[in-house]
C-alpha cells in the first residue's frame, strides 16, 4: 500500500467503525467542555464526567466560578488528581475571561493558550469541539496509534499532529482525532493489545512494531 492508500484505508475503516462519534467528556457550552478537558489531564473521562456535574451544579460559568474560592474548588475536583494546580486554573482563567473577554471563551488558539493551565492539546479540544474549527488535539492513544501505523516517528506528540495534519486532509480532522481516541482505547490499546482485533494495525502496521509483536506472542507461547 502507498502512504494515500494507507490513509484512505484509515479513513474508511474508521468511518465504518464510528458513523456518529460522541464527544467523551459531558459538557454544555464552550466554557464547560474547557473546564472539563483541562480535569482531563492525567485523569479519566469516566472520573471527569462524575466530577462535572458536582461542580457544575455550583458554577457552570466564570462569574459564579469567581465566587468560589481556589480552595473550594480543589476539595470538588480532588478526585481527577493534580487538584492544586488545576483549581488555580480553573479560577484564574475564569477571572481572566471575564476580565478580557466579557465572559466568553474566545475562539482563538493563542488566546486559549495563554489561560492558566491551558496547552495546546486543550486548546486544540476546545476549538474543534466547541467551535467546530479545524485541529488536531493529539493525546496518548492517538500518539501511539500514529506510531503503530508508520505515520509518525513517535518522538513527541508535537512532531505527531504535525505529520497528522500533513497526512490527514483537514475536512476531516474534527471528526478524525475523536475516532482515532475511541480506536485506540477499544481496538489498539498500550496494554493487553490484541493485534488480531486491531483492525488497521493488522493491515498498515509498522513492521518493526508487528515483529515485536509476534516475537512477544512466541516468547508467551514457548514458557
Amino acid at each position: 500500500m502507498t502512504k494515500t492508500e494507507k490513509v484512505n484505508f484509515v479513513l474508511e475503516t474508521l468511518d465504518a467503525l464510528y458513523p456518529e462519534i460522541p464527544v467523551p467528556l459531558d459538557h454544555k457550552d464552550a466554557y464547560t467542555l474547557l473546564i472539563a478537558v483541562l480535569l482531563s489531564a492525567q485523569c479519566t473521562d469516566e472520573r471527569v464526567n462524575k466530577i462535572t456535574p458536582i461542580l457544575f451544579a455550583k458554577a457552570d460559568n466564570p462569574y459564579d466560578m469567581v465566587k468560589m474560592t481556589v480552595e473550594e474548588i480543589q476539595d470538588i475536583i480532588r478526585p481527577c488528581g493534580l487538584s492544586p494546580m488545576k483549581s488555580k486554573g480553573i479560577y484564574g482563567l475564569s477571572k481572566i475571561l471575564i476580565e478580557e473577554h466579557q465572559g466568553e471563551v474566545p475562539a482563538d488558539m493563542e488566546a486559549l493558550e495563554r489561560l492558566p493551565a491551558v496547552g495546546h492539546k486543550t486548546a486544540s479540544v476546545v476549538m474543534a469541539q466547541a467551535f467546530d474549527i479545524p485541529a488536531f488535539p493529539v493525546d496518548t492513544h492517538i500518539h501511539r496509534l500514529l506510531y503503530r501505523w508508520g505515520f509518525s516517528n513517535g518522538k513527541s506528540v508535537q512532531q505527531t499532529e504535525k505529520d497528522a495534519k500533513r497526512l490527514f486532509p483537514k475536512e476531516h480532522w474534527n471528526k478524525l482525532h475523536l475516532q482515532l481516541v475511541w480506536y485506540g482505547r477499544q481496538y489498539s490499546p498500550a496494554r493487553a493489545w490484541k493485534l488480531e482485533l486491531d483492525i488497521i494495525t493488522s493491515v498498515i502496521g509498522r513492521k518493526t512494531v508487528l515483529n515485536e509483536y509476534y516475537k512477544k506472542q512466541e516468547k508467551k507461547a514457548s514458557k
